[in-house]
């Protein structure tokens, strides 16, 4: 069947208010079966973890449920994933945890392309012990980061090499794979942030080659979090900080106290809604892995028609720059304004209940390669709920907005 947006928006019970949400890049919004999963765990029989009585059993299947849910969207192993506050959480600890082992002299390799929450903890990792940043660098022509930008900067002193798998400003996305594999060439480990393409790829970490993997379920459904996948082998290596009585069982030994069951429930539930975005291809599938790879094929579809009359209207209107032009990328666009501010188009279009802000989005390294100082532009990313009336209440809004 083809995509049936419909059906999907009435999943949605906050598109009920009437606006068109183009904010999905910095968080989607939550399907009614997230919050009611999150409701349930959270007011029904609820303890800390155990076997003794429902209230335990039910904080240990929360648990459980998630490891397997994101394993089945990451093709991780469950004792892989790693719970978290949020993925900027997620690199501070495990910058610490790595820059443990580091000496003076040890390289670590940050890109101009990616959110500062991949770049930061290891620029500031590599200062506490003495280590060298070296940065790889993108093309503000088009967009492009080139493998041979980090593999130039790579050396047998190279640690960690940190890449995003897709810009959360602009939507590039690396060869993640070439990347790794050079990295590993070296002996370093490969750290992706992959929160902006977990929303509009199905993540394989097995695929991408990477060490680590982070995304946030926030931007694909879910509630407010992050997640970190790595081999259970790998994770058995690293010792954090943790208090005496704390487990040390991987994963569980990086997640600091008690854990938010109703948010990983929560978590749980948008992988499943993300499984059955298209019912009868998913349907066919045996696995959740298949049903997401069914789904994801599906969504991929529907927001690459939606990029294509979104950058055709973009196209008619006057003074538009479109910062957006890699060859392989997201369906979120970065746009600015002959004459207009981009914060000022913002709050234009919001009086028409369209909601594309605009920001850098904390990707300050790239805004300021791109020319566009710290303030960026107007961001506008699909989601799998968005549709093609939202996309002309978009395009009519910035149309008045700049006088055409």
């Amino acid at each position: 069947m083809a995509y049936d947006t419909a059906r999907i928006r009435s999943l949605f019970p906050s598109l009920e208010s009437g606006w068109a949400h183009f904010d999905g890049p910095g968080g989607t919004q939550t399907p009614r079966a997230v919050g009611d999963a999150v409701a349930s765990v959270l007011t029904g029989p609820l303890s800390n973890r155990g076997t003794i009585g429902e209230s335990e059993e039910r904080a240990e299947a929360a648990v459980h449920g998630f490891r397997l849910a994101m394993a089945d969207l990451l093709d991780a192993h469950p004792r892989g994933i790693v719970h978290g506050r949020s993925a900027t959480q997620l690199v501070y600890d495990f910058s610490r945890h790595l820059s443990r082992d580091w000496e003076a002299g040890d390289e670590v390799v940050v890109t101009r392309l990616d959110h500062d929450a991949n770049v930061r903890p290891w620029v500031q990792a590599a200062e506490r012990v003495g280590a060298t940043v070296r940065w790889a660098d993108f093309d503000p022509e088009t967009g492009e980061l080139p493998t041979d930008a980090v593999t130039a900067v790579l050396s047998e002193r190279t640690r960690v090499v940190a890449v995003t798998a897709a810009s959360n400003l602009i939507g590039t996305m690396p060869d993640v794979p070439a990347i790794a594999a050079a990295a590993h060439g070296v002996g370093a480990l490969v750290f992706v942030d992959g929160v902006h393409f977990a929303a509009h790829e199905l993540p394989s970490v097995a695929g991408l080659g990477c060490d680590f993997f982070v995304c946030s379920p926030y931007k694909f459904l879910g509630p407010h979090c992050g997640v970190l996948a790595a081999r259970p082998d790998l994770l058995e290596t690293i010792m954090p900080d943790k208090l005496l009585p704390a487990t040390n069982v991987v994963p569980e030994r990086f997640e600091f106290g008690t854990l938010p069951y109703e948010l990983l429930a929560g978590v749980t539930a948008a992988v499943d809604v993300l499984a059955g975005l298209d019912p009868d291809a998913a349907g066919a599938a045996e696995s959740r892995r298949g049903r997401l790879a069914a789904s994801y094929a599906a969504l991929y579809e529907h927001e690459e028609g939606l990029r294509a009359r979104l950058e055709e209207g973009l196209a008619a209107l006057p003074g538009v720059s479109l910062w957006s032009r890699a060859t392989r990328r997201t369906p979120t666009l970065l746009v600015t304004f002959e004459g207009h501010a981009a914060s000022d188009v913002s709050r234009t279009l919001a009086e028409r209940k369209v909601l594309a802000p605009s920001s850098s989005f904390y990707a300050i390294e790239a805004s300021r390669r791109l020319g566009l100082g710290d303030g960026g532009g107007l961001r506008m990313g699909p989601a799998p709920y968005t549709d093609a009336a939202d996309v002309e209440r978009l395009l009519d809004g910035l149309g008045a907005a700049l006088g055409g």
